[in-house]
């Protein structure tokens, strides 16, 4: 049985495919075409998952978008009819999905009638609990979804039993934690799809300074519910100004006037970051914290589960997700390694295998590798091409052992082992590493490949077995989704990856999961007494590299010292 899942006309449009109910292949389409975020249709991310999976077009049993136009057709006619923008975005949206079969067999490049599949048409935030909780551990959980928008609906929650889950309820346009949060990044001066995350890590900066005046933006009920102080926004005025089709998403302006009236004159984009910003920044994450947490301890009282699942691309502030244990009752929580809108592909996928379909479980996300893999020959062939020198290690030991010793020499490694990651961290596949022992490392980073900006934080990676040594907290944390406190004694061992308030964006690493990675950090552990890297995505103001010919061109225009491309081993001043 054969399952393509489809994320598309949408930002990080990406496929995943699952043969008898077991994940083969996931990609996001920003790896092949180079586009940050890329919209429109997943074309060569759905080309990429039936190779892998060695599938032909006719053997695809169901397709499964990640999107239903018809859910909450009544609610969304009634604001079609005050907003003729949105009108037209709902008719581009039914045009458009009435047509996955036809891309999908363009992409492919086979006649429509050779694709045999039926459609299903999975709603956005369903799509995403199926994300988490049919590829996590648990036989139970509660479930969350929380983002900006989809299918009229920013928020929905229910409970997850076995092979199937309830939807208990949701909240609907115009409130959304997700514009809420968006609106306010944008107010900052952050105008890229996807900026959120920079103000989380400004936010660190900061005190809290305006959160009264954010009660009045961001209200909360004392139930499990939360609105809008819609005066100081305009996207259930005009709609939702947004560009869904091919390349990089663009979002309108989501706030009003009134906002800048509460806070101040809004920050350009090119201004300097000052004190009021890192303090706006500062109140904006403590209100959604108080939002969130609200929300959860009443999804615990409803449900009386310490088990978690989280989806939606507010499961991306990880400094919320560090402080569920401390908050809620919650003792267990899941989040797999793309909960924003790319893993919406896995989890229509998994929708119609369990809830549709009605098959049990067995399969569980341990690890985020899904993505392609280059052999050996592959890449040899590449250097010779391109005439670069190198050696290569007959076997991984002596590599990281090699390699362990560049990084702890104050070498910038770029490392690039087996299958890329699915989501967007690197997780030690596609990964920068660095002494995390140096102070100036972020710098270094900053000045040498990133060119970012110095408030946004770098990760550590730390061996599983030894997280309880130098964090607070020993929950594993395997997809970096996850920020604790660094014991304070343990910060001045590895000050480049602490950030400004004493924490961390830790991913664990296990053994199992990720072997080679895994061996490197422990012989970096043997050398230095530290079971701990400093990890940043190997890219340069772009999509992670997906191929080796793309690491290759980041290393050499960049001040990158070593390249680790599987098993062979380049050093810039002999490449």
């Amino acid at each position: 049985m054969v399952i393509l899942g489809i994320n598309a006309y949408h930002g990080d449009a990406s496929a995943a495919l699952i043969l008898d109910g077991r994940l083969v292949a996931a990609a996001e389409e920003e790896r092949f075409n180079r586009i940050k975020h890329s919209a429109g249709f997943p074309t060569q991310a759905v080309r990429y998952c039936l190779r892998a999976a060695g599938i032909e077009p006719h053997e695809i049993n169901y397709i499964a978008s990640a999107r239903d136009p018809r859910a909450r057709i009544w609610r969304k006619a009634w604001y079609a009819l005050r907003m003729p923008r949105l009108a037209l975005d709902r008719l581009g949206a039914l045009t458009r999905f009435a047509g996955i079969k036809e891309e999908t067999s363009k992409a492919l490049g086979v006649e429509s009638e050779d694709i045999k599949a039926e459609v299903h048409r999975v709603e956005h935030h369903k799509a995403h609990l199926a994300s988490s909780f049919f590829v996590s551990p648990f036989e139970e959980a509660a479930l969350l979804s929380a983002d900006g928008l989809g299918d009229f609906a920013s928020t929905m929650w229910g409970v997850g039993t076995g092979s199937t889950f309830n939807v208990q309820g949701s909240i609907t346009f115009p409130h959304s934690l997700g514009i809420y949060y968006t609106a306010l990044t944008q107010y900052l001066g952050f105008w890229k799809y996807g900026d959120e995350y920079k103000v989380m890590g400004l936010a660190a900066y900061g005190e809290p300074e305006y959160e009264d005046r954010f009660h009045e933006i961001l209200q909360l009920d004392g139930r499990l519910g939360f609105s809008l102080g819609l005066n100081y926004f305009i996207h259930h005025k005009t709609g939702p100004e947004m560009t869904w089709r091919e390349g990089e998403p663009v979002l309108g302006r989501l706030y009003g006037n009134a906002l800048t009236r509460k806070l101040g004159p809004e920050r350009q984009a090119n201004d300097s970051v000052e004190k009021r910003h890192q303090n706006i920044a500062a109140s904006l994450q403590a209100r959604l914290e108080d939002a969130m947490f609200l929300f959860l301890n009443k999804l615990y009282e409803r449900t009386k589960l310490k088990t978690l699942c989280l989806a939606g691309g507010v499961a991306f502030n990880c400094v919320v997700n560090g402080q569920i244990f401390d908050r809620t009752p919650f003792e267990k929580v899941y989040i797999q390694p793309a909960p924003g809108d790319a893993g919406l592909a896995v989890g229509a996928a998994f929708y119609v295998w369990h809830q549709i379909l009605g098959r049990p479980r067995g399969f569980e996300m341990k690890h985020a590798y899904w993505g392609p893999e280059f052999s050996n020959d592959v890449i040899k062939q590449l250097l010779v091409t391109r005439q670069v020198r190198y050696y290569e290690f007959p076997n991984y030991e002596l590599l990281c052992q090699y390699t362990a010793k560049h990084i702890a020499e104050g070498n910038v490694v770029g490392w690039f082992q087996g299958r890329m990651e699915w989501g967007p961290r690197a997780l030690g596949n596609r990964s920068i590493l660095v002494d995390p022992r140096r102070s100036d490392m972020k710098d270094i980073l900053n000045s040498r490949i990133k060119r970012r900006e110095p408030f946004r934080p770098f990760a550590p990676s730390v061996l599983e077995e030894r997280v309880g040594d130098f964090f607070e907290k020993t929950h594993p944390s395997p997809f970096m989704l996850m920020t604790y406190k660094v014991k304070p004694e343990k910060r001045s061992l590895i000050p480049a990856p602490t950030h400004v308030d004493g924490t961390g964006r830790l991913q664990t690493v296990s053994r199992d999961a990720s072997p080679r990675y895994w061996e490197l950090i422990k012989e970096f552990e043997t050398l230095t007494g530290v079971p701990v890297l400093l990890n940043t995505s190997f890219n340069e103001n772009e999509p992670i590299v997906c191929t080796p010919a793309e690491a290759l061109d980041c290393f050499l225009r960049t001040k990158m010292d070593v390249l680790v491309l599987k098993n062979c081993f380049l050093e810039k001043e002999t490449a």
